[in-house]
């Protein structure tokens, strides 16, 4: 497949085995037959002692540069890795001693923590996510937020808060771990984004991306630096006199490589989709359902939809008919995404009693 071939929606959903009444991308993406087939394939092959660095590398490249397709920069403004705490950390080590960094009350703990426990005394700095861009001042070094909140699938005012941190010369480090794959993202708006690719991009898990700018990235130091951050990764391996890259690849985790096999095919189909299409096709899935379980119409639309259940009451009902779903922070949690269509809704609604 060619990234430079548009695939209709109809076609990316016959890339999945699974899908019926699967709401659960927002927790782990379903792979693609694609994927299964890539993964197996490995497997033999290394299994008869045929496996190959050269090639793992080159399924590595061509996977970076599937994201930099979706995230509308070059690839050489990607950095890739496994997680994205280990990116945010990357981040953190940017953040000058005693700076204040401005955060989400309750994102995911990956964005928070590693502020929180750099050990050189940053000011972290939580407020609700409405409040975000309000609260940014011209003593806010740093703000880092969820586009997608995971516990809630609320969607920021990303527009707004990039305007905020413009006027106060504030860096602004997005996750669009819950966003890419259904939500279009431009990561040239942000000074850095992070995403991790095995939910709604499908991938296994241990395939992340940092996007970051050129001109941020002079300011972050590689700590993470290994082999494969080095200009020529194959004459990188030892000793301390290396040359790093000069893009962002010198930010390079080395890779997984098996778990970049699967993630390839898998890229490579979501950056063949019409993002806008895909976008109107599983929020208006969201809106279906929310307005079947009288829920109020988002702010912004969202692929999520969640309501306080903190007895998992409706998620057990859901399991209960098969429906798999989620539920954080007290509350249940659906997710539609291409794999998804009308009768998943009507389902789901079934099985609440709706």
């Amino acid at each position: 497949m060619s990234t430079d071939v548009a695939v209709s929606l109809r076609s990316a959903r016959a890339s999945f085995a699974g899908g019926p009444l699967y709401l659960a991308a927002c927790t782990v993406g379903l792979p693609t037959r694609a994927t299964r087939a890539a993964v197996i394939a490995d497997l033999d092959a290394a299994a008869e002692g045929c496996a190959s660095a050269a090639e793992y590398t080159a399924v590595v490249e061509r996977t970076r540069g599937h994201f930099a397709k979706l995230v509308a920069v070059e690839p050489g403004r990607i950095a890739i890795g496994s997680q994205a705490s280990v990116f945010a950390g990357l981040i953190a080590a940017a953040v000058p001693d005693g700076a204040e960094v401005l955060c989400v009350d309750g994102d995911f703990a990956s964005m928070v923590l590693p502020f929180a426990h750099s050990g050189r005394g940053i000011r972290l700095r939580t407020v609700p996510l409405t409040e975000l861009a309000d609260s940014i001042t011209s003593d806010t070094w740093l703000v880092a937020f969820s586009l997608v909140q995971s516990a809630t699938g609320e969607v920021a005012d990303a527009a707004a808060i990039r305007a905020a941190a413009a006027r106060h010369g504030t860096r602004t480090l997005c996750d669009a771990t819950q966003a890419v794959g259904w939500l279009p993202v431009d990561a040239s708006e942000y000074d850095a984004v992070i995403c991790h690719a095995y939910k709604w991009l499908c991938a296994p898990r241990g395939v992340a991306f940092l996007a970051i700018s050129a001109e941020f990235a002079e300011h972050v130091p590689a700590i993470f630096a290994g082999w494969y951050a080095g200009a020529d990764p194959w004459t990188s391996c030892y000793g301390h006199d290396v040359a790093l890259a000069t893009d962002a690849s010198r930010f390079d985790i080395s890779p997984a490589w098996q778990a970049f096999v699967g993630a390839e095919p898998a890229l490579e189909l979501f950056a063949s989709v019409d993002p806008r299409e895909l976008h109107a096709h599983a929020t208006g899935l969201a809106a279906t359902f929310s307005t079947g379980m009288g829920l109020a119409a988002a702010e912004r639309a969202s692929a999520i939809v969640t309501w306080a259940d903190p007895g998992g009451r409706d998620l057990a009902r859901l399991t209960a008919a098969g429906v798999a779903a989620s539920g954080r922070a007290g509350r249940a949690r659906v997710a539609f995404h291409v794999f998804n269509d009308e009768p998943d809704v009507r389902a789901a609604l079934a099985a609440l009693g709706r």
